[in-house]
């Protein structure tokens, strides 16, 4: 087969809020009264941004990487595990073409941050900022995220090879 090789990756993480914890979008501290509570800093974006690329790789996910139950990545930096899961992805010969991503929280307000969270995943990702989009939505108070006490994210990638 010639020409480029083209693969879509989807990823997903939901992570508690806590008190006490900072509220982190791909490395960026949100102020916030809560935080994600997660095994490592919490960083929902950069967990399913994670496994977005490592999916669309066919290279794992971020479980297998970095598992919960290693007490090495207790606390550990989320924009550091992305960092990581590129490398892979780029040593096996993939480049991100793009990212898309939502967000799904009712606080805090995603907007007025939204340029410093893409410019940090252009950073750990290699790509230009408009290459990257984040959209911040809210569940109209409905479940767990709508009564504020979770995050939600949907990351998609576009990997290309040739």
């Amino acid at each position: 087969m010639s020409g480029n090789v083209i693969r879509s990756g989807l990823g997903y993480d939901i992570h508690r809020l806590k008190k006490g914890r900072p509220f982190l979008l791909a490395g960026v501290e949100i102020p916030s009264p809560k935080g994600e509570d997660g095994h490592s800093d919490g960083d929902a974006l950069a967990h399913a941004l994670c496994d977005a690329i490592l999916g669309a790789a066919a290279l794992g996910d971020i479980g297998e990487m970095y598992p919960p139950s290693d007490p090495a990545w207790k606390n550990a930096d989320s924009m550091q595990l992305l960092r990581g899961a590129f490398a892979r992805v780029k040593q096996a010969g993939w480049k991100i073409s793009n990212a898309d991503c939502v967000i799904i929280c009712e606080q805090p307000k995603i907007l007025p941050y939204r340029d410093v969270i893409r410019k940090s995943i252009c950073e750990a990702l290699e790509i230009p900022i408009e290459d990257v989009f984040i959209k911040g939505k809210t569940a109209e108070r409905l479940g767990s995220i709508g009564k504020g006490k979770a995050v939600e994210v949907f990351a998609q990638c576009l990997l290309v090879r040739g």
